[in-house]
């Protein structure tokens, strides 16, 4: 396979996972904002730091207001990870691999990126917003499902799946990080915390099988082992590394990215989850995150064209 059209299916992935994530993201801080009274409330802030655009927002916008983070997260072109970017650059990556893909993948992300839009006012509609984001998770989520089940199971395969798994793994990390900071600030001796831990939970489409693995309590540390370290959810970071590995296994020269791999899951298997608090928990997951980009960067170093 050309290294041109390996990037491509890769890059075609991870941004559809993005929108996904995105369109999570935001229909989950909804319901939270909900579910908590307005002064402990975290508000929409920290959605802007968990995609990492802070410096870029502030650069564009004065305050955090509901308005103002939905537009920038969902129809501002000017950020990089909005759904809008992520769905238009899925469609330029897949037009340019039509002759790879199934018929129906271009046309579901083609069709999606105009859902978005000729929608983009009732995205930031708080009447509609939820409505349209979940079409977004629904329609992202048959693309992954028809790609599975229509494509070739080749190389070019082990790119698509290579891309989405990085990209959730690391989403994965900076909603652990940036809601476990959040609740940090937070009083500790409200009834409300674990609405907060629940909401992490379903930001990551993870409460119900969280409570089949480890029993229906919710407690941080719980909640840390098992998106850390189940090798059976699709979202914990021990299942993302597992694929990974799996997937590369299958490819020539691999050798160095496996070691990077291999590297990240050591060093999970090594934690001790009830040592990760605070400032332990957030320099860890730094560290987790840099893994996570040395993997893409082997990547590229060894199959892309760089």
């Amino acid at each position: 396979m050309l290294s041109r059209v390996a990037e491509t299916l890769y890059w075609m992935a991870r941004h559809v996972e993005r929108a996904e994530n995105i369109a999570r993201l935001v229909n989950v801080n909804n319901l939270l904002l909900m579910d908590l009274p307005k002064g402990i409330s975290p508000g929409w802030e920290p959605l802007i730091h968990i995609i990492g655009s802070h410096e870029n927002y502030l650069e564009h916008y004065a305050d955090f207001s509901e308005k103002n983070v939905l537009t920038y997260m969902t129809i501002d072109k000017k950020n990089p990870s909005s759904l809008i970017n992520a769905l238009s650059a899925a469609r330029e990556n897949t037009r340019t691999v039509r002759e790879i893909v199934p018929r129906e993948i271009w046309e579901g992300i083609n069709s999606l990126y105009l859902y978005v839009k000729d929608h983009n006012v009732e995205l930031i509609n708080k009447r509609h917003r939820f409505k349209h984001l979940r079409h977004v998770i629904d329609s992202t989520l048959m693309i992954f499902g028809t790609l599975d089940a229509t494509i070739n199971h080749d190389e070019g395969y082990t790119f698509i799946r290579f891309g989405s798994l990085l990209e959730r793994a690391d989403m994965t990390t900076r909603i652990m990080d940036v809601r476990s900071a959040t609740m940090r600030d937070m009083p500790t001796d409200l009834p409300f915390e674990n609405i907060q831990w629940i909401s992490v939970l379903r930001s990551l489409s993870a409460y119900q099988m969280y409570r089949q693995q480890m029993g229906v309590r919710v407690r941080a540390e719980d909640i840390l082992k098992f998106m850390l370290l189940s090798e059976s959810f699709p979202r914990a970071i021990t299942f993302c590394l597992n694929e990974l590995n799996s997937l590369v296994s299958t490819l020539p020269n691999n050798t160095e990215i496996l070691e990077h791999i291999n590297h990240s899951i050591d060093d999970l298997h090594k934690q001790d989850i009830n040592t990760l608090k605070g400032k332990v928990l957030h320099d860890y997951i730094d560290e987790l995150q840099i893994d996570l980009a040395d993997i893409h960067s082997e990547l590229a170093k060894q199959y892309f064209l760089v």
